[in-house]
């Protein structure tokens, strides 16, 4: 149990990378607190999480409606994790949304709403929390960015900027606290097939889903678009005692796209 006596809090949990990594962390013993703004989804998929496990997590689990850009909102989940005696020492910051475009056309309120989320939501979040790890002595935040923060995309004006800016305000994170006890590590995944990459090819390519699909398979010269669980696993790690000595690193899972030529 590589994350037992850990209480995590996942950020955007109803679907993908984010109920991946909580289906693992319950495997690995931990605490998990599920959030998302998708209420219903998020109550469904923590109810088939709890169906299926077989390590008696049903006080292990809690799924609670937090909305990212909302202060008030975190600060509910917040209050409730104290109430419920859960000091949150393991933080994600998995919540994104993603708008296509370059710079010609993308909208101000395009880059904005990129920017609420993925962004302002993730010093909203870790604010709030951040300060309670520091007085523990100890702290382990992990934030989602992308392959798309140190390779530039075709059409991602905005999300790559946005993840851009999660890479270094992970850097920052970790030379800012080391000395209180907080790590902040990264993962930089390059196309994971979720409901969320699935959902953006239907919104903005519309006829073009399955030629799209290829596309993103061929791009990660393995073959394949990575899975869920395999960025989970990953979390895992950086979340675990492990990880010791790790901290301000930005992990790539690329199936070798930035190893060279292919």
């Amino acid at each position: 149990m590589r994350l037992e006596g850990k209480t995590c809090l996942i950020t955007g949990a109803a679907g993908g990378i984010g109920l991946a990594m909580s289906r693992a962390f319950i495997a690995e013993g931990a605490h998990v607190v599920m959030t998302d703004l998708a209420s219903s989804q998020l109550e469904q998929q923590a109810q088939e999480l709890l169906a299926a496990d077989a390590t008696g997590a049903t006080d292990r689990l809690l799924a609670l409606v937090m909305d990212v850009t909302d202060p008030a909102s975190i600060k509910s989940v917040y209050n409730a994790l104290v109430e419920k005696k859960w000091p949150v020492n393991v933080l994600v910051n998995n919540a994104a949304v993603i708008t296509v475009g370059n710079l010609l056309n993308t909208s101000n309120e395009d880059l904005n709403r990129v920017f609420k989320v993925n962004v302002e939501g993730l010093l909203n979040v870790t604010r709030a929390f951040l300060p309670a790890m520091i007085s523990a002595g100890s702290g382990n935040v992990l934030n989602m960015a992308s392959l798309a923060a140190v390779r530039a995309m075709h059409d991602r004006f905005a999300y790559g900027a946005s993840k851009a800016s999660i890479q270094m305000m992970t850097r920052s994170i970790a030379v800012d606290f080391v000395s209180q006890g907080i790590r902040a590590n990264c993962i930089l995944p390059a196309r994971v097939h979720t409901d969320f990459i699935e959902g953006y090819i239907e919104q903005y390519y519309p006829g073009e889903e399955e030629s799209r699909m290829e596309e993103y398979s061929r791009y990660q010269p393995i073959g394949r678009m990575i899975k869920p669980e395999e960025v989970a696993h990953a979390a895992v790690y950086l979340c675990s005692d492990e990880s010791a000595m790790v901290t301000g690193t930005s992990m790539l899972i690329d199936g070798g796209v930035m190893a060279g030529d292919n």
